[in-house]
């Protein structure tokens, strides 16, 4: 009996499908089984969430900045992320400045490493393809998976290639797909009642079509509206790449965290003005109407269940502001008006409740205000580095573009979307922010105490507006504290943002998740099991011209 030898398909650099095999002489027993991509094409497109794209900084800044190559954010580049953990403030503003950086992405031709001894291929060794993906490490770069952080999304990007392109194997089911494949969707924490995915779903989906699956990342600095019609862009190019030689007219688009935000711009006329080309969008974390964590961490750092962040933006109020507060995209992360009001709290220590905010607005309320000490706004934190265009002023601008960014989205769902996300009561979030004042005396106007001293750390000292220095010691010192989150989340996004996405109605499927954190999420079978499942939900719905 002759050996079966698989050979699978791929897709040439110019397009064409094609296979490779090997003759043999007559004595050789082989027969070989050529397997061509499909004809149909429905690409995959990943979206990371913030820092989960690599970014590199201009010749200039590199120069200024001395350093031997131009990247200025690449997490699995463990040396280069690490040099930002010794960095100020003013270098972290640099390095990190939404007008000097762009993505890193893939170029053998142009080089773009800003280091002679470097090539891209060197730059995007990151990506390491699993074997049963049948893609080169050259392929996988191609597709963009070196563009975003490999080590949190390459599991995730392997599985789809992998499970997609491959749900049967001489008509019998590829293991992986038994864990998904009639099972009750409850087992991945549906928050209703979804219909199982049969055997007869998966080859309805993928019956003459094929899965590439793509990572594309963005500059999470800059607004993630801009970065929606720099992607549109990229679509546009790659669903015209695919139709030289193959029938391809819609994509799916797979999110993380930020990346949701960025995913539904796609799909607004306004941004991306894709609605036409997206298939459907599943949504991982995503902080739908924002994260009171923003806040927090503007002023106080990076918390401790956020290893990476901490160390290189910063475990202080003063780092992270000099980034984030000049980063458009960092400050659409605040809570919008959708997400409602009175999560910011100040109540003193014995749990007397002494203010409430926001009342309606929280850009003019909160994030714009650097005259009360619990104000987001530190103008002495925003421009360490002296740019032209940074301080508060230029932050201002941001924060009513944050606004109107906001109320775009506000509702704005693509209507073949599924989602999953965090609701975990081990997993603290900030779905509230808390500051404590401890005090001897009653405090009749916590606006009127004025700061004293700031640790960064989200520790202060106040003191009355009327306090006179004795003996170089000022009386009455109040200590006032931001405490701890309490709420249920993955330790970034509370539960109150992402149950936007439920109780908006408009949405096919939701997971209501335990189990994991964040940035972590897409390394979770859970996640990666519903995320399988609404993605061929979604290729069900295509409906191809002339079938």
């Amino acid at each position: 009996m002759a050996i079966q030898q698989p050979i699978n398909g791929q897709i040439g650099k110019n397009g064409v499908r094609q296979s490779e095999g090997a003759l043999s002489p007559n004595i050789a027993d082989t027969q070989q089984n050529h397997y061509l991509a499909p004809d149909r094409v429905i690409p995959v497109i990943f979206i990371p969430g913030i820092m989960g794209s690599n970014l590199r900084m201009t010749a200039e800044r590199q120069q200024q900045l001395s350093k031997k190559n131009n990247v200025a954010w690449n997490p699995d580049k463990l040396k280069e992320a690490g040099s930002l953990i010794f960095a100020d403030a003013a270098e972290r503003q640099l390095t990190l400045d939404p007008s000097a950086t762009v993505v890193d992405l893939y170029d053998p031709k142009s080089n773009p490493t800003g280091d002679p001894k470097e090539s891209a291929a060197s730059r995007h060794g990151n990506v390491k393809p699993g074997k049963t993906t049948h893609l080169s490490q050259e392929d996988a770069r191609q597709r963009g998976w070196g563009e975003v952080m490999f080590s949190s999304y390459g599991q995730m990007l392997n599985t789809c290639e992998s499970l997609l392109n491959r749900m049967f194997t001489n008509g019998k089911l590829q293991p992986g797909w038994k864990d998904i494949v009639d099972a009750d969707p409850k087992a991945w924490q549906a928050a209703s009642s979804l219909p199982k995915l049969t055997e007869a779903d998966l080859k309805q989906a993928s019956k003459g079509c094929w899965f590439p699956v793509h990572a594309f990342g963005y500059n999470w600095l800059q607004s993630n509206g801009d970065s929606a019609k720099l992607i549109a862009k990229r679509i546009h190019d790659l669903i015209s790449g695919y139709q030289k030689h193959s029938r391809c007219e819609k994509v799916i688009i797979v999110t993380h965290s930020m990346g949701g935000l960025v995913g539904r711009a796609l799909a607004h006329p306004s941004y991306g003005n894709l609605q036409d080309k997206i298939l459907g969008i599943v949504h991982g974390v995503m902080p739908a109407t924002g994260a009171p964590a923003a806040y927090r961490r503007m002023l106080a750092g990076f918390e401790s269940g956020n290893m990476v962040e901490k160390a290189v933006l910063g475990s202080s109020g003063p780092d992270v502001m000099a980034v984030l507060g000049n980063a458009p995209g960092g400050l659409q992360l605040l809570p919008s008006v959708s997400y409602g009001t009175n999560w910011l709290h100040i109540i003193s220590t014995h749990g007397q409740t002494l203010k409430q905010l926001p009342q309606s607005d929280p850009y003019e309320e909160i994030y714009s205000r650097s005259d009360v000490w619990w104000g987001m706004l530190r103008e002495e934190w925003i421009n360490p580095a002296g740019q032209d265009r940074a301080g508060a002023q230029f932050t201002r601008q941001h924060l009513k573009s944050a606004k109107h960014f906001h109320q775009a989205l506000t509702g704005c769902y693509h209507p073949n979307s599924y989602a999953h996300y965090g609701c975990d009561a081990k997993r603290k979030a900030f779905q509230k922010v808390v500051w404590e004042v401890k005090s001897s005396k009653p405090i009749a106007n916590p606006d009127s105490l004025q700061i004293l001293h700031d640790s960064g750390k989200g520790n202060l000292q106040l003191q009355h507006p009327q306090a006179k220095p004795s003996g170089g010691m000022y009386p009455e010192s109040i200590a006032a504290f931001i405490r701890d989150p309490s709420d249920p989340g993955d330790q970034t996004v509370p539960m109150r943002s992402a149950d936007d996405q439920l109780n908006s109605g408009k949405f096919k499927g939701i997971f209501r998740q335990t189990g994991y954190e964040h940035q972590a999420s897409y390394k979770d079978k859970n996640a990666l099991a519903s995320t399988l499942y609404s993605i061929v939900q979604i290729a069900r719905q295509m409906e191809w011209e002339g079938a």
